[in-house]
């Protein structure tokens, strides 16, 4: 076993001065009082290691021209199949950038110029390639408001809205199609567990082998069945209040499991209190990006109070490249300003971030049996002359100064 000393140490739950955390291979075995184990350093601080729930690491890649970024596929406008891992590549400048500065994990999503852009995957990245790279998945990507209805403007391929009430009609027609499959299959499954052999001869068993073949799910109809079935979470690209309002009306009516990602240009309080009602998550972000769409007219820091002040649940991203994922913890700044204490913002970007992509169980705080992802500072982190001297990743030291 192997120990670290920290003369203030932030878990993901809590803030203890002069500690010691343990590690035992890749796991943490503990926090304790005294030395166990071997010391393998001391140090000023400790954070959880920084998880970034929606990124686009990899695809679109330091140095590469921004046309050769992977984001998005012009084929089609519904691509449940895509795979956002399959276009990462891991010998990206960024991934390196981001360790250094604690960032160790990315939920890769694909781009939001398709209403369904395809598969989610949370990556290490630290990793030689992306098959060691992958160890969970969360969710599906779609997109509302200005994205997808622009690009049928730049010539993309395939049936393309020009507006948002197209955009919608679209993803409407598509999940109702699957809906009306997952009946057909229902009614058949029905027919032929309660039939007797007198009912299925005939016409009835004609039509109960018809309803079987009308049933016949495609590979991509199975990916939104999940999200149809809410076994798959929906992962929705959206700014605006009113294109959140109109996502609202699709998942009453579909019953939708879905997380808004960004809700940059919500100004206003009340979206977020609805969204705390109902339940939703809110994926939030980036904080420090450039306005360069009319969907985000209205982004400013000062939303952050709205969100905070809702009590709905969040966390906060950097939709890397648009912010730098090794930037991540520096965003938080906004959140202190709007009361947030420094514990809360190391918690949303550890804890929290992890609950919301599902892999709280391995990252997101220092308890014991959870990978010893740690990040160790020369001060206080939220001091802009502090900078991690050590990160581990899953018991391995990752980067030294």
């Amino acid at each position: 076993m192997k120990c670290i000393h920290a003369k203030r140490l932030y878990t993901g739950t809590s803030v203890l001065d002069d500690a010691y955390l343990l590690f035992d291979g890749r796991e943490i075995a503990g926090v304790s009082r005294t030395k166990k184990g071997t010391m393998v350093g001391k140090f000023a601080l400790v954070t959880p290691a920084f998880i970034d729930p929606h990124s686009h690491i990899g695809m679109y890649r330091t140095a590469e021209p921004e046309a050769e970024g992977e984001g998005n596929d012009e084929m089609q406008a519904i691509l449940a199949l895509s795979d956002a891992l399959d276009s990462v590549q891991m010998d990206d400048a960024a991934f390196a950038e981001a360790v250094e500065m604690g960032v160790l994990y990315s939920c890769v999503v694909p781009g939001s110029g398709n209403i369904i852009g395809g598969r989610s995957a949370v990556i290490r990245h630290y990793a030689k390639n992306t098959n060691d790279a992958l160890f969970a998945r969360a969710g599906v990507k779609a997109a509302f408001g200005f994205n997808p209805m622009s690009v049928a403007h730049r010539g993309w391929k395939g049936e393309r809205p020009t507006t948002r009430m197209g955009a919608v009609a679209i993803l409407r027609a598509k999940l109702h199609e699957v809906q009306q499959k997952m009946e057909k299959e229902k009614r058949a499954k029905a027919a032929a567990s309660g039939g007797t052999e007198r009912r299925r001869s005939g016409a009835a068993g004609e039509a109960e082998k018809k309803a079987r073949e009308e049933a016949a799910f495609t590979a991509a109809d199975l990916v939104l069945r999940e999200v149809l079935e809410g076994k798959q979470v929906l992962r929705v690209h959206v700014h605006k209040i009113d294109d959140i309002a109109a996502l609202l009306r699709v998942v009453d009516d579909f019953k939708l499991r879905i997380t808004i990602e960004h809700a940059g240009d919500v100004h206003q309080p009340e979206i977020f209190v609805e969204l705390k009602r109902r339940g939703i998550p809110v994926i939030y972000g980036p904080t420090d990006g450039f306005a360069y769409k009319v969907e985000l007219k209205h982004d400013n820091w000062r939303n952050v109070k709205h969100l905070v002040a809702s009590g709905v649940e969040y966390g906060l991203m950097t939709d890397h490249p648009f912010v730098l994922s090794k930037m991540l913890l520096t965003q938080t700044r906004w959140f202190l300003r709007a009361g947030v204490t420094k514990q809360q913002a190391v918690e949303l970007v550890s804890r929290k971030n992890a609950q919301l992509i599902g892999v709280d169980r391995m990252l997101g705080t220092l308890d014991k049996g959870r990978w010893a992802s740690f990040v160790c500072w020369n001060g206080d982190p939220f001091d802009i002359s502090s900078y991690p001297v050590a990160v581990y990743g899953e018991g391995r030291l990752l980067f030294s100064d």
